[in-house]
């Protein structure tokens, strides 16, 4: 980890005078990570896939202000945090605005899963539980559910949730406390 730590400030440093390759090799480091986080906190392929081009673009765009305080991936992930949020009040926006005509309703297409192979019983459980959690989590008020997300399922510690976060460590322990006990309430 120390050697990414060392190779991130070089290749930092390369990027800073106009090295685009160098923020390739960035971006291709840490896009799978980057990536499977935005999904848990927004929970659409595609959304996730649009917002980790967005935080891609605004950190190359913002590289110089990067100061070196915390890694380059919490940096990252801070940006990505904000912009997930940010995307969400602007969809939360539009969506009030939204106007759809009560005839829409009844025309859609089947959505059914092709037929295939039966699974086994256990990994339908596993797959219901996952998408129960799943949906649980997308419930959750947002400042709970992205710090849930970011210490129990990507295994950040409350200093690095809290840089990513911009809140103090007790906020996260507060955010992170009650984010679960809602959770448990609605998988109960």
């Amino acid at each position: 980890m120390v050697n990414d730590a060392v190779d991130d400030a070089v290749l930092i440093q390369r990027c800073r005078r106009g090295d685009t390759v160098a923020f390739g090799t960035l971006v291709q480091r840490y896009q799978d990570d980057l990536f499977n986080g935005i999904y848990r906190m927004v929970g659409d392929y595609q959304d996730a896939a649009d917002i980790a081009q967005d935080v891609f673009l605004k950190a190359y765009r913002a590289v110089d202000g990067f100061r070196g305080n915390a890694s380059f991936y919490t940096w990252l992930y801070r940006i990505a945090v904000n912009t997930c949020i940010s995307r969400r009040r602007s969809l939360a926006a539009r969506k009030a605005h939204l106007h759809v005509p009560l005839a829409m309703g009844g025309d859609e297409p089947d959505c059914d899963p092709p037929a295939g192979d039966p699974q086994p019983p256990q990994a339908a459980q596993t797959r219901e539980e996952y998408a129960r959690i799943e949906e649980a989590l997308g419930k959750l008020p947002e400042d709970y559910r992205i710090v849930v997300v970011l210490r129990d399922i990507e295994g950040y510690n409350y200093a690095e949730i809290a840089a990513m976060v911009g809140c103090s460590h007790g906020t996260v322990k507060s955010r992170l406390f009650r984010g679960r006990e809602i959770l448990r309430k609605m998988l109960a």
